[in-house]
């Protein structure tokens, strides 16, 4: 796990690359909002609850990819009705989570961390790893994100897609939470991301490459 030092260089170092990293995609952030406004009615960003650090809920802030309307599962497939055309292309690249830098210098997540999950399913874990994970702030990406990074896909073929998430993904995605952290270290971080920005930029190859 993270020693004391290495927690205070992660932090320092999310908020250089956040602060960094919004004034360069500063122009794609205002082309991408203007894209949102356009391609249907609603606010520009997405605002969801997730939990974090201490098991408190933070407003998680993304692009908004979805057409507005009330209901709806909470876990997404790839042929969502509600997914626009705009927020499909945000999805498949990632750019809709950009505006989670704000998270990152709010303290609400570091780069790399247990991805945030909302109320109603980490209610579901198993006491002993939501007392872990609350221990730690959650991230933008780690290896589930990986792993993971066409789960759209994977729920669009389920029958049930909260079930198969719940029964079938959030599992897995706990153990490796649990793995990455227990191993955690400021150079592994390092891997992540470059290994998070190789999948984006790369869709096509092996997670496990």
């Amino acid at each position: 796990m993270y020693s004391q030092p290495e927690l205070r260089a992660k932090r320092v170092f999310d908020v250089v690359a956040a602060s960094v990293g919004l004034c360069a995609v500063a122009p794609v952030l205002a082309a991408v909002a203007v894209a949102v406004k356009s391609s249907s009615p609603g606010p520009i960003l997405f605002r969801q609850s997730r939990v974090g650090l201490g098991g408190n809920d933070f407003k998680l802030l993304k692009f908004r990819s979805m057409r507005m309307s009330e209901g709806g599962p909470l876990v997404t497939a790839a042929n969502d009705s509600r997914i626009t055309r705009v927020g499909a292309f945000l999805r498949r690249t990632k750019l809709d989570e950009l505006p989670s830098l704000l998270n990152v210098l709010r303290g609400d997540l570091s780069l790399v961390g247990p991805r945030p999950e909302v109320r109603r399913y980490v209610d579901l874990y198993p006491p002993a790893d939501r007392q872990f994970l609350a221990q730690f702030r959650p991230g933008i990406t780690d290896p589930t994100t990986i792993r993971f990074r066409n789960e759209e896909q994977i729920l669009e073929r389920a029958q049930d897609r909260e079930r198969t998430y719940v029964a079938e993904i959030l599992p897995i995605k706990l153990r490796m939470y649990r793995d990455y952290l227990e191993h955690a270290s400021f150079a592994n971080d390092f891997v992540i991301l470059a290994r998070t920005v190789r999948a984006i930029l790369m869709p096509s190859a092996s997670p496990d490459e």
